[in-house]
């Protein structure tokens, strides 16, 4: 079991200039403060989190590799706003796409990857506003796939930010190995000729705040400046979302503003429950006994000052189960309580499947026993 400490006597809100943030702690997804955070406000750039979620999404599944070739269509070249400067023809591996979204906030490069993986814009964009109702992210709805839009029908929330943001890292966290780039080139090839582009990260704050490992940024003149800033320390990744701060320098500084605070005031306990947990008896079961393991590890996060040392973990189990079983299926749970109050559970499931039996094998029971005898 760990305990990651970094307690200090619980301090006042933190000093915000941002009209809208949320800070979130990312492995239990405990909201540690936020004002306004269900705000609907322009997003800008940040949007690309959700093109980011959905790129990584259909890597996943084998269909696409990041060797694969993304072709720049005219539509896409005429992006405006942060760009890379892809021309119409041009041919870019998806590995390198990623990069132009991820480090230098491309608006060329979101719409190849959503013309590559949906065939076009208007597609791909129905596929993030339904991964937002799948995500319940309830106050947001999309209108490209990068932030450009100045419609007032293109808008989401801090705290829907968090949650994408959340998905994105917890699942995929290889997009930090395209966050932390600083600064990197990728080179041009189209009939004008071979150049080399550097591409510049747009998240100032990873010169500027030791623990930063991502998002994203964005801004224009109708969103102001937002960021989803993410950051691990200690075992402990948090995801702080600022929107509408009032300058570039601002929500750098009101992102680790909320990173120091959420630092300062959180304790993160954390069973990886490795231990045994042995074999349920199976009534009427071609087996007697199916093995059992647990779901995963439980994580909890404390800003209360309590003690996590007292934290007190208790197997749930009937003495039986009847057949027949199913492999996963859920049969009890570790329940963890703080101070009498439970704070969270892990399931526990049956390691293999477990017919029920039939009258065969009840003789073939009764004629191993009789053989031993």
């Amino acid at each position: 079991m760990l305990f990651v400490m970094n307690v200090l006597p619980l301090q006042a809100s933190p000093a915000v200039e941002a009209p809208s943030y949320l800070l979130m702690e990312a492995s239990t997804g405990k909201v540690i403060c936020e004002q306004n955070a269900d705000e609907r406000r322009s997003p800008a750039s940040i949007t690309k989190i959700m093109t980011l979620l959905l790129i990584f999404e259909h890597l996943n599944t084998g269909r696409i590799t990041l060797d694969s070739q993304v072709i720049t269509s005219a539509h896409a070249k005429s992006m405006g706003g942060s760009q890379v400067f892809l021309e119409e023809g041009e041919v870019q591996s998806l590995d390198t796409i990623i990069k132009c979204i991820a480090v230098a906030s491309g608006n060329d490069a979101s719409v190849a990857a959503a013309e590559f993986i949906a065939g076009s814009e208007e597609e791909f964009v129905q596929m993030m506003n339904n991964k937002a109702k799948e995500l319940g992210m309830e106050n947001t709805h999309f209108k490209d796939c990068c932030g450009l839009s100045d419609s007032d029908d293109h808008y989401t929330t801090a705290r829907d930010v968090a949650i994408m943001s959340r998905e994105l890292i917890t699942k995929y966290p290889q997009v930090f190995e395209y966050t932390r780039i600083w600064m990197e080139d990728i080179t041009h090839e189209t009939s004008q000729g071979t150049s080399v582009f550097t591409l510049s990260s747009t998240n100032k704050l990873l010169k500027m705040y030791e623990w930063t490992t991502g998002l994203k940024t964005g801004s224009t003149s109708k969103a102001l400046y937002c960021l989803s800033a993410t950051a691990s320390k200690d075992d402990i990744d948090l995801i702080a979302v600022v929107m509408g701060s009032p300058s570039n320098k601002v929500r750098f500084q009101d992102a680790m503003t909320l990173l120091n605070y959420g630092y300062s005031v959180s304790a993160l306990y954390e069973d990886e429950n490795k231990d045994p947990l042995g074999k349920l008896k199976v009534a009427g079961g071609v087996e007697d006994e199916v093995p059992l393991l647990y779901e995963g590890s439980f994580r909890y996060l404390d800003i209360d000052g309590q003690n996590l040392s007292q934290v007190e973990k208790t197997i749930s189990l009937p003495e039986e189960i009847q057949a027949p079983v199913e492999r996963g299926e859920a049969v009890g749970e570790a329940v963890y309580s703080l101070n009498g109050n439970r704070i969270g559970s892990v399931s526990i499931l049956a390691e293999l499947s477990v017919e029920k039996a039939r009258y065969g094998d009840y003789l073939f029971k009764v004629c191993k026993l009789f053989c031993s005898l």
